[in-house]
């Protein structure tokens, strides 16, 4: 038995119904878990001695809008010591995106965390430092939403160069 294996049943025994489903794509195992059940999953993957997940990878999120629920929080686990990768996904509702913080488990979560609000609006209860990372701290809205308003400025080719050039703002002289 691996060590992801190992990893899914325990979590599976400890956690019960929480564990909503265990998927394998490409070698690479997720299991999705219900949003309250994320922190203690961590803490016990990190905490158990055979297993060992003692790295925090990666952290994102996913937008599935109009889907619902429309969130997921994507957790990527590493054991440094087994060389594995374990993925962890929690799911969240549009009317209430909001997950418990694991940065007491894993500190570099407090910047992945940060990013996540940021970007997908999703707040992590008691986390540390809850502000924009990368957007302005007065930017109205969270740009990768799938909601979120495209802007962009049309690209300039010899067929429509005049039609593009009446329009476009030039800097007074």
């Amino acid at each position: 038995m691996t060590v992801v294996e190992k990893a899914v049943a325990k979590l599976q025994r400890e956690l019960g119904e929480s564990v909503l489903s265990v998927e394998e794509f490409r070698g690479q195992t997720s299991v999705t878990l219900d949003h309250e059940a994320i922190v203690n999953a961590c803490q016990m993957l990190r905490d158990d001695a055979e297993l060992d997940f003692n790295f925090l990878a990666a952290l994102t999120a996913v937008d599935y809008w109009p889907s619902e629920p429309r969130f997921k929080i994507v957790y990527q686990l590493y054991s440094l010591a087994n060389k594995e990768f374990i993925g962890l996904r929690a799911q969240l509702s549009n009317e209430s995106p909001e997950i418990s913080t694991i940065e007491s488990i894993y500190p570099n979560a407090n910047w992945h965390e940060r990013e996540v609000f940021d970007m997908f609006g999703v707040t992590f209860r008691d986390h540390s430092d809850q502000r924009r990372i990368i957007m302005p701290y007065d930017w109205e809205g969270h740009p990768l939403r799938k909601d979120y308003p495209l802007g962009y400025e049309e690209v300039q080719f010899t067929f429509n160069f005049d039609e593009i050039d009446k329009r476009k703002p030039y800097a007074k002289k």
